[in-house]
């Protein structure tokens, strides 16, 4: 081989290189929810804007239905930088971020309108903040609408007595276990992927959740009772790894904001027309939605939120104060 030709190899990786973006970054967002989900079609709009905002430098790449494994381990795959986007439950975060709980208080919010208003505003940011600056290692971003939860069911509930000895699925948050409890269930901590079978087995009586999860997820082909406590009106956090922004640059940190905060708008209009259609196709597949006073439920939380929300009984009280 000549000297030339061996001089050639040598810079051919390095020629290729320059051609290459110097601050070239794949994104990897992973998600629990399937192709299709309000928060996944809004993420991956997102992701193109990224693409062709940066001319190249962010590539992104989709990954839904649970692949990458569950929100937890999704988070701990985040934290160290395998993954670089997701989006997560607060019911995941509280525990290492206590100060999102106020968000996970039962009855928090008065309506969906109401939640909407507060995650738009400088509360809503202040908790992304919390989470930004604890040693959770991630960046959070933006919120998407996880809609109103309630309790879906195989036998109906339609009091508080109906609900007493349910074996009912939370997200593995202490505060959920006891706020389950104390409607008079019986709180079982599961990840989502285990549900459908839990339900199938005898498990679990039932779980809870917005219409869509319902529906997507297949619960409603063993739970054909969905009782509307609206106990829940959870927004959840986008983030990213922190591993994965400090590579950024400052513009490209400025960039990932703005798309994230127009994905949290996109998904608002999106999640709209999903939970619509989602409880009409959950009606004609056998569902029955059932109103409840929601009173007994709130009652029946009140020592809930004394447990839990006193470290954030001025946050609360500023909460209820936004109309």
């Amino acid at each position: 081989m000549t000297f030339k030709r061996k001089l050639l190899l040598a810079v051919l990786p390095f020629a290729f290189s320059l051609s290459m973006p110097a601050s070239a970054l794949d994104i990897k967002f992973a998600e629990i929810h399937p192709a299709g989900y309000p928060t996944v079609v809004a993420e991956q709009n997102m992701g193109k804007k990224l693409e062709a905002a940066s001319n190249g430098e962010i590539t992104f790449k989709m990954f839904a239905g649970g692949v990458l494994g569950s929100e937890k381990e999704v988070i701990e795959q985040a934290q160290i930088g395998a993954v670089q986007m997701t989006r997560v439950s607060l019911g995941i975060v509280g525990p290492v971020v206590p100060d999102v709980n106020v968000f996970n208080m039962p009855f928090v919010f008065r309506d969906h309108e109401h939640m909407r208003k507060i995650i738009d505003g400088d509360i809503g940011q202040e908790i992304l903040d919390k989470i930004t600056n604890s040693e959770f290692n991630l960046v959070a971003l933006a919120w998407m609408d996880g809609g109103s939860r309630s309790i879906y069911t195989k036998k109906p509930v339609r009091s508080l007595e109906d609900l007493k000895g349910m074996k009912i699925r939370v997200q593995g948050n202490p505060l959920f276990i006891d706020m389950m409890n104390a409607m008079g269930g019986n709180g079982i901590a599961m990840d989502t992927g285990e549900i459908f079978s839990a339900l199938q087995t005898g498990v679990i009586d039932g779980a809870e959740n917005n219409p869509p999860t319902l529906l997507e997820h297949n619960h409603f082909q063993s739970a054909k009772y969905y009782t509307l406590t609206g106990h829940l009106i959870l927004p959840e956090p986008v983030v990213m790894s922190k591993t994965t922004w400090n590579k950024l640059t400052a513009d490209q940190q400025a960039l990932v904001k703005k798309v994230a905060r127009e994905a949290q708008m996109e998904e608002r209009a999106l999640w709209d027309a999903k939970s619509a259609a989602s409880e009409e196709k959950l009606k004609a597949a056998g569902v029955e939605f059932i109103t409840v006073d929601k009173k007994p439920f709130f009652d029946a939380t009140a020592s809930v939120r004394e447990k839990y929300g006193a470290p954030y009984a001025d946050l609360m009280k500023r909460i209820d104060a936004v109309q």
